[in-house]
């Protein structure tokens, strides 16, 4: 099979698709041939060595396809299921080998493209906003990165919980998919300050929470905006990572919460993993979720893709294409 492989540690130049051996399925395992496989930002952290991995590996942990063979004692999934996955690492790839208890099946009413573009980033605006700091109709939130594939589930998400939503654009044409996936305020932040268009709305109020996937660029002027004992949930660093924090501070600025949690520790068990996805599928596939797919790439454009998505270029989801 054709997998885009890492061997070093580096810029997308370093991705390279190369032929390796078919996977074969061992006892509870399932070989599911991709139809459609999803980029993350975490691929990239991994690509360029800020989450260490053992070289060399194949990129990419969410996908879509078709199950084509089980291993022994797997009962979960048979052969010409359509299901999905995230958060197992191999998807760059035309086929992968997934534990049976990680996949879910798709609904015959949701595309292939959908269902490998929901999985990681779904979920994680699913656990962010009904776990690690639970929205209502008195809350007040602050999304970065509103036009992104997180960004718009999100905030659509957020909203149909009731929230007030604002949310951070990178472009006028970006601003426009945030207000349309329901974002109250969105901030063109390349022509303001964040903070103080808030601060216009909010007055001395603070936000509840700050949902951050940027980073060193966002975090400190997001600290300030919360209310006491608001929360700051850091989930990603696309623009690099915080430096070390003085907890003092947190206490000095009305005992604040900050959480840096990671997907992997809302769906650990099949219940929590069930629970979310199926959520997720039923807003899908009867519209009151939309998933955009900003982009799609070839296997072979795999370099593309991350370059697109580093230079802040994507709106919606990237998808490889194997």
């Amino acid at each position: 099979m054709q997998a885009i492989q890492v061997a070093e540690i580096g810029g997308s130049d370093i991705l390279r698709l190369v032929e390796l051996s078919d996977p074969t399925p061992g006892p509870g395992q399932a070989l599911v041939r991709l139809e459609a496989s999803g980029i993350n930002f975490i691929d990239v952290y991994q690509r360029t060595g800020l989450y260490p991995m053992t070289l060399p590996f194949v990129l990419g942990q969410e996908g879509a396809g078709v199950v084509e063979a089980v291993g022994p004692g797997t009962t979960e999934v048979t052969p010409g299921d359509r299901v999905a996955f995230t958060s197992v690492m191999g998807a760059y790839a035309e086929q992968i080998v997934v534990p049976a208890d990680r996949l879910m099946a798709v609904p015959d009413a949701m595309d292939m493209q959908t269902a490998g573009a929901i999985m990681l980033q779904g979920l994680t605006a699913h656990y962010l906003t009904h776990d690690t700091y639970r929205l209502g109709p008195d809350s007040t939130c602050l999304i970065h990165a509103g036009a992104g594939g997180v960004g718009q589930l999100f905030i659509q998400i957020a909203k149909r919980l009731g929230a007030t939503v604002f949310a951070t654009a990178g472009t006028t044409e970006k601003v426009e998919l945030a207000r349309t996936a329901g974002a109250d305020h969105v901030i063109l932040y390349t022509e303001a300050d964040f903070a103080d268009e808030v601060r216009k709305v909010m007055g001395d109020r603070g936000l509840d929470v700050v949902y951050d996937s940027v980073g060193v660029d966002t975090f400190d002027r997001g600290l300030e905006l919360l209310r006491p004992r608001g929360m700051m949930a850091l989930f990603g660093q696309s623009s690099g990572p915080v430096p070390p924090l003085d907890l003092g501070r947190l206490a000095r600025a009305g005992s604040l919460f900050v959480t840096r949690p990671t997907l992997g520790h809302y769906i650990a068990t099949r219940e929590d993993l069930e629970r979310r996805s199926n959520d997720l599928f039923g807003w899908i596939t009867s519209g009151e979720l939309n998933v955009l797919i900003g982009a799609t790439y070839p296997l072979a454009e795999a370099a593309a893709a991350h370059d697109a998505l580093e230079g802040r270029a994507t709106t919606g989801k990237v998808l490889l294409i194997p």
